[in-house]
C-alpha cells in the first residue's frame, strides 16, 4: 500500500530501450541472484505506489508473468526516456484521471531506495517545485522523478512539435526539486547497463544478504 503522508502515486517502469550495451534483448528480464532486475523494481516500488504501469516496446506477452499492464511508447522511432514519460501520463489520464502526480523509474535499478516516494513528494513541497528528480554522488538521475501529470500535453508537444528528445532539457523548462540519496552501502540508483553491471549487483545482492 502507499505511504498515508504523501498523494497516491502511479508509477510507470522504464523498459522501453533497446539495451544496446546489453548486447540487445530485454535488459530487464536479466537475473540477479535468481530473480529478474523488473521483479526487483517492482518489490520496491509496490509498497510505494498505488499502481505501477510498464513502458515497453514489441510483444507485451513476454511480461505476462509480472501482471503489469504493458504500455508501448506513443512516438514512433524509440525516443529515448521521454516517450516512456508520455506513455505512462497518458495511461494515467485513461486509467486513474483522479492521479496528480507519477513517478518514473527504470527497470534496470534493482536498489530502489524505499522512501524515494515520499522524499521527492516532500522536497517538490518544500522547494515549490514542479518536478523532483533523484540524485546520489553528486549526479542527477533525471528519469527517476516525480512528474506532475498535469504535463501531459506539455510533454506530447515538446515530443513531437520541438523534436525534444533529452530529459533534462524538458525538464529544464519548470522549477526542479534535486533529491539526494547516500551511496553507502551502496549506490540506491546503480543501473545494470553491462553485463559486468549485472555481475557488480549480484555481488550486492549477495553481499547484502549476509
Amino acid at each position: 500500500m502507499p505511504m498515508a503522508d504523501h498523494p497516491a502515486t502511479p508509477a510507470v517502469v522504464l523498459a522501453g530501450g533497446l539495451a544496446q550495451r546489453m548486447g540487445g534483448g530485454d535488459k530487464p528480464l536479466r537475473e540477479i541472484a535468481g530473480r529478474s532486475l523488473l521483479a526487483r523494481v517492482i518489490d520496491r516500488l509496490a509498497p510505494q505506489c498505488d499502481a505501477l504501469a510498464l513502458n515497453a516496446n514489441g510483444d507485451p506477452a513476454r511480461f505476462a508473468g509480472f501482471g503489469l499492464p504493458v504500455i508501448a511508447d506513443p512516438v514512433d522511432g524509440f525516443p529515448g526516456p521521454l516517450a516512456g514519460v508520455l506513455a505512462g501520463l497518458d495511461w494515467i489520464a485513461a486509467h486513474r484521471p483522479d492521479a496528480e502526480w507519477m513517478l518514473s523509474a527504470p527497470a534496470d535499478c534493482p536498489f530502489l531506495p524505499s522512501d524515494l516516494v515520499a522524499r521527492l513528494h516532500q522536497a517538490r513541497l518544500d522547494q515549490q517545485a514542479d518536478i523532483a528528480v533523484a540524485a546520489s554522488a553528486g549526479r542527477s538521475h533525471p528519469v527517476i522523478a516525480l512528474w506532475p501529470c498535469s504535463l501531459q500535453i506539455d510533454l506530447r508537444r515538446a515530443l513531437l512539435a520541438d523534436d525534444i528528445r533529452k530529459v533534462d532539457r524538458f525538464t529544464a523548462r519548470y522549477p526542479r526539486a534535486i533529491v539526494e540519496w547516500p551511496v553507502q552501502p551502496f549506490d540506491p540508483f546503480f543501473n545494470a547497463n553491462t553485463p559486468e553491471d549485472v555481475a557488480e549487483a549480484e555481488r550486492i545482492v549477495l553481499r547484502d544478504s549476509r
